[in-house]
């Protein structure tokens, strides 16, 4: 019985993908569009009065100086590009999960699931040896399954137990999910930079539905490489993450623009490794971060082709 049991984990862990987590942003209208604005280095030096004082008074060509030579273009993905609100917690997601469960021979109740689910996620953090460590649902659910094995379910067909921690980590998204789309003029301006730049994305999300995702809102295509924290079990502020990204692009950091929407793990990590910055405000993301400034505001994609010089 011990040997079927190690084979039925074996297999059970074969089945790959991993890692997101998503915030449940508050909703609000989209602002009217202004021109792009300057921005200040992040150092130590740049007081938050003088964030204050370039904001008040934003620089009106918004253009990149001729000093900047861009030959690249990195984006955040949730919040900038992509207007995304979830419910990691909902009920319906476990008590879905402890439901199909039911029909792999483990009776486990709503409230056991999300226990546990929550349990493994902050064990996996624990042990993480990473600064910013990111979770893996595929092996949360994977974990799941395995501590529950019945008899049951060591008689399911292999493929079916391969699939089943995958299954249920894409399943669960797509119940916690209430909103997925673009920001206005998304596609029309990558459309522009498409034809003039390599693009990449660097973004804080899950292997199993990341990619799904890009292509339920169509901009899977646009972009080589994407680098997606669950691959690699750290996210962002961390610097190799746009590093990764800046190889695919095959650019050197001081030639490549970066945007995003969240002052810490955007504006605060691009600029570490020395890219340029762009930050989106959005409703989404956090838009301080000690004394961070980006060298470029926009509220409007459109802005975006301005400051590049573009039509």
């Amino acid at each position: 019985m011990a040997t079927t049991r190690n084979l039925v984990i074996g297999l059970i862990r074969q089945s790959g993908y991993t890692k997101t987590a998503a915030t449940i942003p508050k909703i609000k209208h989209e602002p009217p569009p202004t021109k792009p604005r300057h921005g200040l280095p992040c150092s130590p030096q740049t007081s938050l009065d003088q964030h204050q004082r370039l904001r008040a008074s934003p620089v009106e060509q918004g253009v990149l100086t001729t000093s900047m030579d861009i030959r690249a273009v990195a984006f955040d993905v949730n919040g900038t590009l992509v207007r995304i609100v979830t419910e990691d917690g909902m009920d319906q997601i476990f008590r879905s999960a402890a439901h199909f469960l039911t029909y792999q021979g483990i009776d486990l109740r709503r409230h056991q699931v999300r226990d546990l689910y929550f349990q493994i996620m902050k064990e996996q953090q624990r042990a993480s040896s990473e600064e910013h460590p990111e979770f893996d649902a595929v092996a949360i659910w994977r974990s799941i399954i395995e501590e529950h094995l019945t008899d049951f379910t060591r008689s399911l067909p292999v493929e079916k137990l391969q699939q089943m921690p995958l299954f249920l980590a894409e399943m669960s998204r797509g119940i916690a999910r209430c909103r997925l789309g673009l920001h206005p003029h998304v596609h029309e301006v990558l459309d522009v930079l498409r034809e003039r730049y390599p693009l990449a994305l660097v973004t804080d999300a899950q292997s199993a539905y990341a990619r799904g995702e890009l292509h339920k809102v169509g901009l899977l295509d646009y972009f080589d490489p994407i680098i997606v924290s669950g691959d690699h079990g750290y996210r962002k502020p961390d610097r190799r993450l746009f590093q990764f990204a800046l190889d695919g692009m095959k650019v050197a950091a001081e030639n490549a623009l970066y945007v995003g929407n969240d002052m810490h793990r955007d504006i605060f990590g691009a600029r570490e490794v020395g890219m340029k910055t762009v930050m989106f405000e959005s409703d989404q993301g956090a838009n301080a971060h000690l004394d961070c400034v980006p060298d470029y505001t926009i509220t409007d994609f459109r802005e975006l082709l301005k400051i590049l010089g573009l039509p």
